[in-house]
């Protein structure tokens, strides 16, 4: 199981999009990949979740944070193979622990933590929360965006990850997202 949990190893720049809920991420992974004609990890845990509840009318369980985890790096790790020079995340395994830490009061399953804090990026683009709440199957915390913001913006911080904060409109976030990634890659 470990194995499925590791990073390959690339020489590509790995960017991630990290931050709460409806903050904009997918949105921005997709623009981001096809300005640069970079391959992207979607994000899995949404197609694992979303249908887990179309089937049985769940949501995430502690049973379901290690399946969800090997699939965000079977998609990560086929992303990268792919690249040339850059490969665009939408998440990554530290997304899955912290809301594994939200969600079940500061349990996250040993594998998934270690690996979470193992796995490294080039850079991560965290996302503010001043994009509009988008409500879907999956989503329920609307009223707690700042506290799940800060979670987010703390894991970074307390494990020295290196990042950029993201705010304002989709181009506003996409100006600045490639003025630095622009500066990793030439």
């Amino acid at each position: 199981m470990e194995e499925a949990l590791r990073q390959q190893p690339s020489n590509c720049i790995k960017i991630c999009l990290f931050g709460p809920e409806s903050s904009g991420k997918s949105t921005l992974s997709r623009k981001l990949s096809q300005h640069y004609n970079a391959p992207l990890a979607l994000e899995y845990a949404r197609e694992y979740l979303q249908d887990l509840w179309e089937k049985e009318q769940k949501i995430c369980r502690p049973k379901d944070l290690l399946p969800i985890a090997i699939g965000q790096m079977r998609l990560e790790n086929n992303a990268v193979a792919q690249a040339s020079n850059l490969a665009i995340c939408d998440t990554d395994l530290l997304t899955t622990k912290v809301y594994s830490e939200a969600y079940y009061e500061g349990w996250s399953p040993e594998l998934l933590t270690k690996y979470a804090l193992k796995n490294t990026y080039d850079l991560y683009l965290l996302t503010y929360i001043d994009t509009p709440w988008e409500a879907d199957d999956l989503r329920d915390r609307p009223e707690q965006r700042q506290e799940m913001f800060d979670l987010f913006k703390n894991a970074l911080e307390h494990n020295n990850k290196p990042y950029i904060l993201l705010k304002g409109s989709v181009e506003e976030r996409m100006q600045m997202a490639t003025k630095t990634i622009n500066q990793l890659l030439y």
